[in-house]
C-alpha cells in the first residue's frame, strides 16, 4: 500500500491510497471465507469448499461490493494510521481506479485532530479551598426544618414575614401571553425565606387571604434557566390562604422529631457534616474547572469544525428536551430570545470550541499518561447506575452499546481528570 499525503487545512488532510495484487490478495481471500459458509457448493460439504471453488459460485457483483467495503475500509485505516491522523466524521471517498484484486486507488478526505501542544501541565498548582461551616449556617437549616413541620393555622391577618402564603400564580410575558414554567397551584411560599425570586415576595407582604395580586419581576441574570434570565415577566397572583406557623423549640425532642438523634447537639453536629460534605464536593468541582480551564488554556490545538457543530447541535438538543418539558416549543424560544436559530447556534459556538478543545487535550493527556478503562471498571459503572433508577427501560438502556461507550469515555475522563489533580496537589 501506497499513501500520498496532501494537507488541505490544519484539520483537514486529502490521502491517494494505492494498493496491488499483494495488498489486494489478503482482502479477497478475507472476503471469500466469509462466503464459504453461505454459498452451496456442488460435491462439497457446506463450509468446506476450497475458495477458488467459492469464487466460481458466487455473484460475481456481489464479490466485488463485499470486497470493495472491506478493502476501503481496512486501506483508509491503514493509511490514517500510517500518517498518525485522528480521523474525524465520516470521510469521502472517490474511487478513482479498480481493477478486480490486482490495482486499487482511492482518494479520501477527513477532517483530523490537529497537533496538539501541550503544557508541562504537571508542574500547575492551583489553591484548593477547604469548605467551612459557621454556627449560622446550621441555624439556617435548623430554622427551614422548623418551619417545614410546623403547625400551621389559618389566618385573616395580613401576611407578614415568617407566614405562610398559599398561592396560585401564573407569569406572563410583555402581550400576556402564559410563559412555560412560571405558574402553579396551591404553592406554599413562607415570607422572609428568600426561595423565590428578588422581588416576589415583596409584593405579597400585606396580603390577605382571598387577595388577587398583579405585579411585575424581573428575573435576576443568574437565573438557573438562561431563557429567563434579566427577563421582566407579569405575575397573576391569587393569595389563597395565609397560614400562621407555630414552630417546634429546636431542643432533643425536635432532634428526635427529625430523624434518628437523641439530643439537639447530635443533630446539630450531623447538619454541619451534611452542608460541609455539600460545600466541600462544589469547591471540588470548581477545583478541577479551574484546573482544566488553566491546562486548556496553555495548551493549543487546531479543533475540527465537525466536532464542534457535533457539540453545539448536542446542547441543542437538551436545550430543547428541557423546553420540552417547560411546555414550550423551540420556536417559541427562539421568539422569546429575538434571535433566529443560526444566531442561537453562533451564541453557543464559543462554549463548543472550549469544550471540544478541553475533550481533545484530556484526550492527549490520558494518552501520554497511557491511562485505561478496564470492562471490570464499565461493568462496576453500570451496576451503580441501574441501581439509581427504578424504570426497567431506563436500565436497559445502559446496556446498549452507545451507552457503554459514553460511560467508558466519562471513566476515562475522571481518571485522567484525577491526575490532573494528583500533580497539582504536589
Amino acid at each position: 500500500m501506497r499513501v500520498e499525503r496532501t494537507d488541505l487545512s490544519p484539520t483537514k488532510v486529502k490521502l491517494a491510497v494505492s494498493a496491488d495484487t499483494a495488498d489486494l490478495e489478503p482482502i479477497k481471500r478475507h472476503v471469500l471465507a466469509h462466503f464459504r459458509h453461505r454459498v452451496q457448493v456442488p460435491g462439497f460439504r457446506a463450509g468446506s469448499a476450497p475458495l477458488a471453488m467459492v469464487e466460481k459460485n458466487i455473484d460475481r457483483k456481489l464479490l466485488l461490493d463485499e470486497f470493495m467495503e472491506h478493502a476501503l475500509n481496512h486501506f483508509y485505516s491503514q493509511a490514517t494510521g500510517s500518517q498518525n491522523l485522528r480521523p474525524v466524521g465520516q470521510p469521502q471517498i472517490q474511487l478513482k481506479k479498480f481493477v478486480p484484486f490486482s490495482d486499487l486507488l482511492f482518494e479520501v478526505e477527513t477532517e483530523t485532530v490537529g497537533q496538539a501542544t501541550l503544557p508541562d501541565y504537571k508542574k500547575i498548582k492551583i489553591d484548593k479551598k477547604t469548605a467551612s461551616v459557621t454556627a449560622p449556617d446550621v441555624s439556617e437549616v435548623i430554622k427551614s426544618l422548623q418551619q417545614r413541620v410546623a403547625e400551621r393555622k389559618a389566618t385573616d391577618h395580613p401576611a407578614k414575614n415568617g407566614d405562610e402564603v398559599v398561592i396560585d400564580f401564573q407569569g406572563k410575558d410583555k402581550d400576556g401571553k402564559p410563559l412555560a414554567s412560571t405558574d402553579a397551584k396551591n404553592y406554599p411560599l413562607i415570607l422572609g425565606s428568600g426561595s423565590f425570586i428578588p422581588g416576589f415576595e415583596d409584593n405579597l407582604r400585606g396580603a390577605v387571604a382571598g387577595q388577587k395580586k398583579e405585579f411585575n419581576v424581573k428575573f435576576p441574570p443568574d437565573y438557573s434557566v438562561a431563557a429567563m434570565q434579566n427577563k421582566a415577566v407579569d405575575f397573576d397572583v391569587y393569595v389563597k390562604r395565609v397560614n400562621e406557623l407555630k414552630e417546634s423549640k429546636p431542643d432533643d425532642a425536635f432532634a428526635a422529631k427529625i430523624g434518628p438523634f437523641k439530643t439537639l447537639a447530635e443533630f446539630k453536629a450531623d447538619v454541619k457534616k451534611q452542608i460541609k460534605t455539600e460545600r466541600q464536593q462544589q469547591l471540588d468541582r470548581d477545583f478541577e474547572n479551574r484546573l482544566i480551564g488553566e491546562v486548556v488554556a496553555r495548551s493549543e490545538v487546531e479543533i475540527p469544525e465537525s466536532l464542534v457543530n457535533e457539540d453545539i447541535m448536542r446542547m441543542e438538543g437538551e436545550e430543547k428536551r428541557n423546553l420540552s418539558y417547560r411546555g414550550q416549543t423551540w420556536l417559541e424560544h427562539l421568539k422569546e430570545e429575538g434571535i433566529t436559530e443560526q444566531q442561537h447556534r453562533d451564541r453557543q459556538r464559543p462554549r463548543a470550541e472550549e469544550r471540544v478543545k478541553a475533550g481533545i487535550i484530556l484526550g492527549e493527556i490520558a494518552e501520554r499518561e497511557e491511562i485505561k478503562v478496564t470492562p471490570d471498571e464499565v461493568e462496576k459503572r453500570i451496576k451503580i447506575l441501574k441501581g439509581q433508577y427504578q424504570d426497567e427501560t431506563m436500565r436497559a438502556e445502559l446496556d446498549k452499546p452507545q451507552a457503554r461507550s459514553d460511560i467508558e469515555a466519562r471513566l476515562m475522563t475522571e481518571k485522567t481528570i484525577a491526575k490532573l489533580v494528583s500533580y497539582s496537589q504536589k
